[in-house]
């Protein structure tokens, strides 16, 4: 903040939570700490990150309850969530006299923790709140390595100092990955203290796999666009499902798109697509297509 705007205002160059260099990136405006899992600041996002729908999505553990819990020292990374019950489910006494729960909430709450033990390996992987990687990226990235201990593996190999690095070319080489993400990656796993965490975690969970994409549907390779109110699927649906079938799902129009799957309320991305002479479908029609 600036406390006096007839003066300049130097941003600090350490981090005020954890004291780590701040250093400002070429080409931001903003200082971000380095920090990573040892600053607290940064430990309580992702601790939200984590439990967000698109990640861990766990029926009663929204960010509002992840602040609380860890601001009374319940839980300090992503680990700990898998401990609570271990930790303070004995009775559910210990929870359910926590303000805003009873018996029934807190029993709940356990129970739906632990149907999150087998989780998908693309939401595994948003879930960790890696720099650069977002929820189609971490499906490519699911969807490229076998399982997550091939994953892990590539990741540590990418990170060796060698003149040719083949796993890391690979890494780079795989669709909307590239050179930043890619670095990303490889340095949020090499962080002795995300790695512990991450090793904490995965020890108790179940990662399953992302099938393999089809490579004989009818929009294999096609990229495609959903906009406006679908209502026989749910976005996410109908996103997993077309990337399911080998088609590349983006966000916004452009002369690349091949398809534009358009629901009830479809505004400036359907004109757009019109303009462009871009195949246009309904929901029904989209199904239809790819054969129900």
């Amino acid at each position: 903040r600036r406390p006096d705007a007839a003066a300049p205002y130097k941003f600090p160059d350490t981090c005020p939570e954890c004291g780590s260099p701040a250093p400002r990136e070429a080409g931001e405006a903003i200082r971000r700490c380095t920090g990573g899992m040892i600053c607290p600041a940064q430990a309580l996002e992702r601790l939200k990150h984590f439990v967000s729908r698109a990640a861990l999505d766990i029926d009663g553990l929204g960010a509002k309850q992840v602040e609380a819990f860890w601001k009374d020292g319940w839980i300090a990374n992503v680990a700990d969530i898998f401990r609570l019950k271990e930790k303070y489910g004995s009775g559910i006494s210990q929870l359910k006299n926590r303000e805003g729960w009873g018996e029934q909430s807190a029993t709940n709450l356990f129970a739906a923790i632990e149907d999150k033990r087998t989780i998908d390996m693309d939401r595994l992987i948003f879930g960790l709140g890696i720099r650069h990687v977002g929820e189609t990226s971490a499906r490519m990235l699911a969807r490229s390595y076998d399982d997550w201990d091939a994953f892990i593996a590539a990741m540590d190999e990418a990170a060796g100092d060698a003149d040719e690095n083949p796993a890391l070319e690979h890494l780079m080489n795989i669709d909307g990955v590239g050179g930043v993400m890619a670095t990303a990656l490889v340095s949020f796993f090499a962080d002795p203290a995300a790695r512990a965490i991450v090793d904490d975690l995965t020890a108790q969970l179940t990662i399953t796999p992302l099938e393999a994409a089809q490579t004989d549907s009818p929009v294999v390779g096609k990229t495609v666009v959903f906009t406006g109110t679908l209502e026989r699927m749910t976005r996410a649906e109908a996103k997993a499902g077309a990337e399911a079938l080998g088609a590349k799902v983006a966000g916004s129009v452009s002369k690349k798109t091949d398809i534009l799957v358009a629901g009830p309320g479809a505004g400036s991305k359907l004109k757009k697509a019109e303009d462009l002479g871009i195949e246009t479908l309904t929901e029904d029609e989209w199904i239809a297509r790819i054969g129900g």
